[in-house]
Formats: structure tokens, C-alpha cells, sequence
């Protein structure tokens, strides 16, 4: 039912009948694949362009045990986000902080066919992992000397590199580092062995703000490069022209830390630390115009985090919710409040007759609510860094922030969080009611730990799954069901840190192997 006639109705005759959404007739409401990306999932990270972080891949039930020493694994990091799709359902691209890979996943298997690193960059290898993170530390400042001692890199440089990577349809993955953008390709596409080429390179300095850097990129549906910085917005073909270059300066006191999603109709959906805009790509300009369809609208902010999240704003790359006949068009985040809300916004024209909810920053603002992820009211920080799991109106939050956090090094602090620091518990399923506009709880979990990794859903099999680390068995993939909250799948590797998925994505291949992210490097895992 069109959202407008619900209101016009209610306001007309003053009826409290709500009508049943047509959208609930639906299995699953998913978005349109972009047809310029590598595949319609994992294309890009957080899979999609909606960037829902779902799969329709299987995961079996019950606890599994792996010594990931016995596996194999393509080493890079510390920071692997997430490996991508080719065009070829044999092979994938590795993205790392040190460059990219070519990955042979064919008959089940996982061997590293090519690789090309960020010029002048540290190449750390599995064995100088393995003298950071297989030590046993008394406190943060040994650990930080440990990893300046073996890493020696600029690690704010360095952290982001490839977090949000492309690769589009004729098999080229773009990724930034740096001040520089680079198109990477195979040099013969019909033997991988013959290594990756640099096939272009952007000079981000040319164009962004003093001090500003890229921190990721994206695709539109008419194949447009979408270059996300520190403060702006831009768009530039796939063959790098820059005089077709356009930008969109944001204010000097904002800071974007995450990723965009896109709608099918090139809608850009970018939040800063100060506002959650829609931003429309015409096909030649960006434009910021409300005749155009853009908005832009305020949220809750609140203080820096002790760890984990990074700024005072939202940790979520915007999620999209609701397609093709559903009733309600939504991007959901979870604000920068202390003790966070999960917020929705009208994607497009808000309905006629909808009226601002009181304690909202704007009527473009569908609801919000808080998160408590069952943890008691006297918990001053309920926040997290990774971006809302979405399945049909349902979606999925963590929280990633430990209250009591020794002073030291930042890396330290987020290496170390399991290993030598308590870990962060909590986590919650919300639920988008069409027929009242508003959130409510589903289920929440307060003994369940999501460190940095960020969650995902298979779809297929009603499992949502978050990395943690547990005082009593060490780090797991942890799947709980998506109705009812409960446990339903272990995957424990314990108390080896080779476990903790450092901000990495959680994958699944479509044969149901896991293709676990970690701070070492991707391993694919068989269940079999």
C-alpha cells in the first residue's frame, strides 16, 4: 500500500485501522544487484550496494572447533576487510591494508595465485604475525612495543587503506591508500599466474580538502566510481578522467569515517559525524538539490568512545531497507548517541501527514530508538563501529565499546581487546513495524561478545553471526538464530589470536565453507 494513502486516509476519515503492508506477503526483500559490480554478492564490502551484510549461503548448526595453523590461508593486514568477488566464480580478489591479491577458490580450495602490494609499503608476513600476536602480554605497553617492534608502519596511514574496495564488471578491483586511488588488473585474464598491473592511479591531493584522505570507495548503477572522502563526495568515471570529476565539499568541521550505500537510482546515502544526507548522482552532476530528491538532516552525536568506534558520530556505513513494492523506503544507522539508537530515515519524499516524533532531530527521521542490548541502565557506553544488519525489516546491532579501558596505545588497545583486555558483550535484533512506523525490540543478548568484526546474516539459513573472544574457550564465530536469538552455531578456534577478525567482514562461500577474515589473513574453513 502506498505509504501517502495511509495518510491521507488516517487524516480524511481519522480512522486508527492501520492497513496490512503488502510488503509482509514477501519472503525477503533484497536490493536490485548492481549490474556494474564484479557479482551480485561481495562485489563490493558489506556485499552490496545496500550494503546489508547478508548472503543467501548456508550455515550448518552445531559447534565446531578449528586450529586455523592446519588451514589455508592468503596473509596480509592486520586489517583484511573482506575478500571480494571476481568476475569469475573461481577466483577472488584479497583486499589487505598492503595490497591485493588473486585468489584461487575453485574445487574448494584457497591458494593465492598473484599478488600486488601499495608501493612502499611494509609487507608483513604470517611469521611476523605470529610474533605479534602468539606472545603472551603483562599490559598494553608491552603489547604496543611488540607490534611498533615487528609492524614498524605508519599505522594511521596504513589503517585506512582497501577497507571499502570496488571491483566491477570487467573484473578490475579499485582501492585506495594513501593520498592515491588505484585501479588494479590482471595482466592476462585468461592466465591469473601472470600477475596483477597497476591500470590506474588518482592523486587524491588534487581534489580534496587540506589533510582530508579517501576513506573509501563505491559503485553507481551507471558504472561511476564513487570516491568517499574525510569531508566530501565525489564521482569520476572508471577511466579516471579527471576533468569529468565532480565533488561535493561537506562542512570543515565534519568527518565521514565509513562507507555509502546507493539506491537502484543512483541515490548516495553518506553519513558524517554531523548529518545523514541523500546526495543524487544525475548521471553527469552531484547535486545536493531537494528538487532533485537530496536531503540532509541532523542526529544525536555524543562523545569519542574509549575504543573501537572512532569519532563522535555514527559507526555505520548507512543501510539500506524496504525494495521494489515494500511499503517503506529506508536507510537505517545507528546514531553517535553515548548509549546509541537505532535510527531510521525516509529514503525518499516523506509521507504526507507524517509528524515529527518527539525527541528527533526532523521529520525526515522515521523513528528512532535506543539499543540496551541487554545491559543494565548504568552503562554510560552502548555504541558500536559496524554497520546494521538488514534482512527484509529486520536488523541486527552490536556493541563494541568496554567501559574500563586501560590508558596506551590505540592499536594496542584494539589488538589487544580479548587477548589481554576484557572483551565488549551485547547485542540486539530490532524489528521496522510498517503498520505503526516505529522500531521494537525482538530479542537481545547480553553474555554474547562482538569485538571489531562486523556481523552478517545468511538469509538462507536465519543465522546471524558476530566474532568475540570468551574468557573460558578464546575467540569464536558466534551464530545465533535470527528469530529467537538462540546460539545455533559455534565456530571456536581458541585462545589462538589468529581468531579475532579485526573489523573484517564475515563470509560464507556458497558450498557453506566459512571464509573467516582474520587479522592474518582470509582462511577458508570447510565444515565437512
Amino acid at each position: 500500500m502506498n505509504k501517502h494513502f495511509k495518510y491521507l486516509k488516517k487524516m480524511v476519515i481519522g480512522s486508527a485501522i492501520c492497513l496490512v503492508s503488502m510488503a509482509s506477503l514477501y519472503a525477503e526483500s533484497i536490493a536490485k544487484p548492481n549490474p556494474y559490480l564484479s557479482a551480485p554478492i561481495y562485489g563490493i564490502t558489506h556485499f552490496d550496494s545496500a550494503q546489508s551484510d547478508s548472503y543467501p549461503y548456508p550455515v550448518v548448526k552445531g559447534v565446531y572447533n578449528f586450529d586455523l595453523n592446519k588451514y589455508p590461508q592468503v596473509t596480509g593486514g592486520p586489517v583484511n576487510i573482506m575478500t571480494f568477488a571476481s568476475t569469475s566464480s573461481n577466483y577472488m580478489w584479497g583486499v589487505s591494508n598492503q595490497g591485493v591479491t588473486y585468489i584461487d577458490v575453485s574445487n574448494g580450495g584457497f591458494k593465492k595465485v598473484s599478488d600486488y602490494n601499495f608501493p612502499n609499503v611494509r609487507v608483513i608476513t604470517r611469521e611476523m604475525h605470529e610474533q605479534v600476536i602468539r606472545q603472551n602480554y603483562k599490559n598494553v605497553d608491552d603489547f604496543a612495543e611488540q607490534i611498533k617492534n615487528v609492524y614498524q608502519f605508519d599505522w594511521d596511514t596504513r589503517i585506512h587503506a582497501g577497507n571499502y574496495a570496488v571491483v566491477d564488471n570487467k573484473n578490475n578491483v579499485y582501492v585506495n591508500q594513501g593520498n592515491n586511488i588505484y585501479k588494479y588488473a590482471l595482466k592476462d585474464s585468461k592466465d591469473p599466474s601472470k600477475g596483477i598491473k597497476e591500470a590506474g592511479v588518482i592523486d587524491s591531493t588534487k581534489f580534496l580538502a587540506a589533510k582530508e584522505r579517501i576513506t573509501g570507495l563505491s559503485m553507481t548503477y551507471d558504472g561511476h566510481l564513487v570516491l568517499v572522502g574525510n569531508s566530501s563526495l565525489s564521482v569520476i568515471g572508471t577511466d579516471f578522467d579527471m576533468s569529468k570529476l565532480q565533488i561535493v565539499h561537506f562542512d570543515n568541521d565534519e568527518y565521514v569515517s565509513n562507507g555509502v550505500a546507493i539506491d537502484e537510482k543512483n541515490g548516495i546515502y553518506v553519513a558524517s559525524d554531523k548529518y545523514m544526507r541523500k546526495i543524487i548522482w544525475t548521471g553527469t552532476k552531484l547535486s545536493t538539490d531537494e528538487k532533485d530528491g537530496a536531503w540532509s538532516t541532523f542526529y544525536e552525536i555524543g562523545q569519542q568512545p574509549p575504543t573501537i568506534k572512532v569519532g563522535k558520530g555514527t559507526g555505520s556505513t548507512p543501510t539500506l531497507m524496504g525494495f521494489g513494492n515494500d511499503e517503506d523506503k529506508l536507510v537505517v544507522i545507528t546514531d553517535g548517541a553515548n548509549r546509541m539508537n537505532i535510527v531510521a530515515f525516509w529514503r525518499d519524499e516523506i509521507p504526507a501527514g507524517f509528524k515529527q516524533k518527539p525527541g528527533t532531530k526532523s521529520n525526515r527521521i522515521a523513528d528512532q530508538m535506543p539499543i540496551t542490548a541487554g545491559l543494565p541502565k548504568t552503562q554510560k557506553w552502548v555504541q558500536s563501529e559496524q554497520s546494521v544488519v538488514v534482512k527484509d525489516y529486520g536488523a541486527f546491532v552490536v556493541n563494541n565499546i568496554i567501559e574500563n579501558v586501560p590508558k596506551g596505545d590505540f592499536l594496542a588497545v584494539t589488538f589487544g581487546i580479548g587477548q589481554i583486555i576484557d572483551p565488549p558483550v551485547g547485542v540486539e535484533r530490532v524489528q521496522w513495524d510498517t503498520k505503526a512506523d516505529k522500531w521494537k525490540s525482538v530479542w537481545t543478548r547480553k553474555d554474547v561478545s562482538s569485538i571489531s568484526m562486523i556481523p552478517a546474516v545468511s538469509t538462507t539459513s536465519n543465522i546471524v553471526l558476530v566474532n568475540g573472544y570468551y574468557k573460558k574457550t578464546g575467540w569464536e564465530i558466534t551464530g545465533m538464530d535470527w528469530d529467537t536469538g538462540k546460539t545455533v552455531h559455534q565456530t571456536k578456534f581458541g585462545f589462538d589470536n589468529f581468531g579475532n577478525g579485526q573489523y573484517a567482514t564475515i563470509q560464507f562461500f556458497p558450498n557453506g565453507d566459512m571464509l573467516f577474515n582474520s587479522i592474518s589473513g582470509p582462511f577458508r574453513l570447510n565444515y565437512k
